[in-house]
């Protein structure tokens, strides 16, 4: 499997090292990215993470933007200049620096959520809280997805 999938929670040691799931590091090694490339998130205060394909959905989504442009300025500034890349030791650790452990909030222990082609760190309470702010949203999507469907299928 090459997606981040489901959700973990590990402690961070004395020495700032957390143990990355062993599930993301089998995708991290079939993206061939050496390292953990991480930056903030946009929206809310937790970290943005993975490999090659992160990078290049950033990637991506710049080029919609004129190279030398305010906006292409402002999102690189943030999703590149702010980006740190981890190195990954031989027991599956990233030490986590003090400006990923400040922008996250995060003291003693870390939630990683699978999104895809990418992972988030957050800490823990606050990955709780938003988690139940994200499935209130879908479930308003698919509402109004269902609705949308229903709407077409009546004006055939």
């Amino acid at each position: 499997m090459d997606d981040f999938v489901s959700t973990y929670t590990n402690r961070i040691d004395a020495k700032g090292r957390v143990s990355i799931p062993a599930q993301y590091r089998a995708v991290m090694a079939v993206d061939g990215f050496d390292g953990l490339y991480c930056c903030p998130t946009l929206d809310r205060q937790a970290v943005d993470a993975g490999g090659n394909r992160l990078r290049e959905q950033i990637g991506s989504s710049l080029e919609n933007f004129e190279p030398f442009s305010e906006d292409h300025e402002y999102l690189s500034t943030t999703l590149i200049g702010e980006s740190e890349i981890l190195k990954i030791d031989r027991d599956g650790r990233v030490v986590l620096s003090d400006a990923i452990r400040e922008h996250a909030g995060v003291s003693d222990a870390i939630t990683f959520v699978g999104q895809g082609y990418k992972f988030q760190m957050w800490e823990p309470a606050r990955f709780t809280s938003y988690r139940e702010e994200a499935k209130a949203k879908a479930r308003d999507i698919r509402r109004r997805l269902s609705g949308r469907a229903a709407e077409e299928g009546a004006g055939q």
